[in-house]
């Protein structure tokens, strides 16, 4: 599955993924009234409101961009209906052509991760049928339970073709609550769990890289340029840039020298590009996609510049 995904970064130029989560309160008026005005104040409405906004934004984009990622937890707020949306967003995305990435962060005891890699990456037989659930081409996984917890997803990837970013070193402010405590009298826990990532890739390896891939906040660079060394086979998965504070110029450490290694996510940043500066001023809510369209070649031509311009 990587090398599927390393094909369409390099072919479209692009070492990015948009981060489809979807928020009402940034869901323009007239898409949300329109979803209201069919189904009522519902969420049945809510979700298809959610719907709508997505396909707008993966029609502005997906000539530029290899994959998507969308957040799971947004379309769970809406119930059964956001599960619907999820699903159907998914398959929308595959129909472009895209790399579908499901941020699920799943990770339980042995029984329970392959029931979650099943109904993420895998199938269920039914009778004499297999069905795909949700069929991501990639999702995320916790690592916290160990290798109880991440094998039944290595062993989905290979038998289906398909790919996980483990978690590493988050994005998030508090993350060093836990990932920066040093453990065994040596390193910090984070450098712990990319070791065993190695060690689960090595199991699903897929040309140069492996489908086990990893997790690191674009806001840790100094953290991202020890785990880049530590992981030379590891595809990361950057998150954290522009909205959360991750800049280009920090986001050079978690590429190998040749330019490949790292995929970096931008979510509020794109799709809700049309709230925000520099697009606001010239894009109004009726015009929500083309923002995001701008903001996407923005993206790009920003990390190119920090991996490239010598």
């Amino acid at each position: 599955m990587i090398s599927g995904l390393i094909d369409a970064i390099v072919d479209k130029k692009a070492p990015i993924v948009v981060g489809l989560d979807p928020n009402l309160k940034f869901i323009p008026d007239h898409i949300k009234q329109a979803a209201i005005g069919e189904k009522g104040e519902t969420l049945e409405a809510a979700a298809d409101a959610v719907l709508t906004f997505n396909k707008s934004i993966i029609d502005a984009t997906y000539d530029l961009i290899p994959a998507v990622k969308p957040q799971i937890a947004m379309y769970e707020q809406f119930g059964i209906p956001g599960l619907i949306a999820y699903k159907e967003t998914v398959d929308y995305c595959h129909s472009k052509g895209l790399i579908v990435i499901g941020d699920v962060k799943r990770g339980d005891i042995g029984s329970t991760s392959e029931s979650y890699a099943i109904a993420h990456l895998g199938e269920i037989k039914v009778g004499e049928k297999s069905i795909k659930p949700f069929d991501e081409d990639m999702a995320t996984v916790n690592p916290y339970l160990g290798t109880d917890g991440v094998k039944p997803f290595v062993d989905v990837c290979n038998k289906y073709d398909k790919g996980i970013f483990v978690l590493v070193k988050t994005s998030n402010p508090s993350s060093g609550e836990f990932q920066d405590q040093t453990v065994d009298g040596g390193g910090p826990l984070y450098e712990l769990v990319a070791v065993k990532v190695r060690e689960w890739g090595e199991d699903s390896m897929d040309g140069a890289y492996s489908n086990v891939g990893a997790v690191v906040g674009a806001t840790y660079p100094e953290q991202g340029e020890k785990i880049r060394k530590l992981m030379p086979n590891t595809y990361i998965l950057v998150p954290g840039y522009g909205a959360q504070g991750g800049k280009a110029s920090d986001i050079k450490v978690f590429f190998n020298k040749d330019g490949i290694g790292a995929i970096v996510n931008s979510s509020r940043g794109i799709i809700a590009a049309y709230t925000k500066e520099p697009y606001s001023g010239r894009f109004d809510a009726e015009h929500f996609a083309d923002a995001s369209r701008e903001a996407v070649r923005d993206m790009i031509s920003d990390i190119n510049t920090a991996l490239f311009d010598t």
